[in-house]
């Protein structure tokens, strides 16, 4: 190799915690070449820019920076990448391993893990995966998405909540209401939020809160909740039945205002979403929605280069199987490491499409037939149709419902 083709390697560990970062640089060799503890934001990073220019040649020298940290989030990682080093986001549990290679004291140090990232991408990243170049509005559709699901998991955690305090002191509530979530029954819980209460509730209260949520056939409904609300239960001391009373009210409160944030956020999900030229495509896909569409476009990213091939898709979405064989013991297992929000949206979508395409519908079905239960045969077409999503990403086209199932 000649002098114009060398490239001068730099390594840099990065240790990250919410305020500072320790940091090792090194270089091909492993040698250390410095180390210091940044502070968080803009002083940090160009005192990590200093460290790496003091170590930089001539200016026509070709550089290549190479940076190991524990995330692929936040503006630090940001300025990394917009400085043009090359970002691996590794796994602390990769970390931890690694770090086991090489001692067994069990001794652990944030220096000690900027050496271990230094090291882990100088010999092993080509085993690790680079941050992906995502662009702008897919980073964006990934932050409202993500905002909107995690709304959604707090406002059932805060259900389950109510139903708890109501099975503890009013279970004629939870026998009236089929949804304890819903803007009809929030109401009638906020005006009558005790047995005593509920059970004066007359027709024209009930009426009038079904109505506003836009419910049918009402005067039946309203039959049930009233006779339910009325029907004799046991009781808890009235001082007690009042403080549960008091703690109805909170949690009605809180799911009311969850309720009204989860709508504007899906409003800015469907608005970032509808503006992505790949939007086309993922609404094309069976069982995929705007939301579903958005959270599996979030997730994924838009880098074309990022997934060399649909198995690699696969693997990250953690659809995937895993093989486990030692002699003649073969076991095949469903992954447990795997992005939870990207797996629950392509699993809602495989349960979706199975009304949406025939194809994927016979798929299901033949795995069915050969003994798989319901939820690994969901996974399996669910892997299926990431398959077919990376083809259409690829070429550009929508899904078409022959192509998709020729070969099935």
């Amino acid at each position: 190799m000649n002098g114009e083709d060398e490239v001068l390697l730099l390594l840099v560990g990065d240790d990250w915690a919410e305020d500072h970062h320790d940091v090792e640089l090194q270089d091909e060799t492993g040698r250390r070449l410095g180390k210091a503890r940044l502070p968080e934001g803009i002083a940090g990073i160009a005192r990590l820019h200093a460290m790496i220019g003091r170590h930089v040649g001539d200016d026509d020298e070709p550089v290549e920076v190479v940076v190991g940290i524990e995330t692929e989030r936040g503006p630090w990682v940001q300025a990394l990448l917009a400085a043009g080093y090359q970002v691996y986001a590794i796994n602390p549990l990769q970390v931890a391993r690694y770090r086991e290679r090489h001692g067994v004291s069990g001794a652990k140090s944030d220096p000690g893990d900027a050496h271990t990232l230094a090291d882990m991408v100088r010999t092993d990243r080509h085993q690790l995966r680079p941050v992906a170049g995502d662009s702008d509005l897919a980073e964006a559709i990934k932050v409202v998405t993500r905002a909107h699901k995690t709304l959604i998991w707090e406002r059932t955690r805060h259900t389950l909540r109510l139903r708890r305090a109501l099975l503890d002191f009013f279970p004629a509530a939870v026998a009236a209401f089929d949804d304890l979530d819903a803007p009809d029954t929030l109401e009638l819980l906020a005006a009558a939020p005790d047995p005593v209460t509920a059970a004066g509730l007359d027709g024209v209260q009930i009426t009038a809160a079904l109505r506003r949520a836009r419910r049918r056939g009402i005067p039946d409904k309203v039959a049930r909740i009233q006779e339910a609300l009325r029907a004799p239960q046991l009781a808890q001391p009235p001082v007690v039945a009042g403080a549960y009373a008091v703690t109805v009210q909170a949690q009605v409160a809180i799911l009311t205002t969850f309720n009204t944030q989860i709508k504007l956020m899906e409003q800015q999900v469907g608005a970032h979403f509808g503006r992505h030229p790949d939007g086309e495509v993922y609404l094309s896909q069976p069982g995929l929605g705007g939301i579903l569409g958005a959270r599996v476009l979030a997730e994924f990213g838009d880098d074309k280069a990022r997934y060399t091939d649909a198995r690699a898709r696969k693997n990250y979405a953690g659809t995937s199987p895993i093989t486990r064989q030692s002699g003649k013991k073969k076991i095949v297992l469903a992954r447990y490491v795997h992005n939870d929000r990207l797996l629950d949206a392509l699993g809602q979508q495989a349960f979706a499409a199975l009304k949406a395409s025939p194809g994927a519908r016979a798929y299901y079905d033949q795995q069915r037939a050969r003994g798989i239960g319901h939820r690994a045969a969901l996974r399996q077409l669910g892997n299926r149709l990431v398959g077919v999503l990376h083809g259409c990403l690829k070429t550009g086209t929508p899904y078409d419902e022959r192509t998709a199932w020729a070969h099935h």
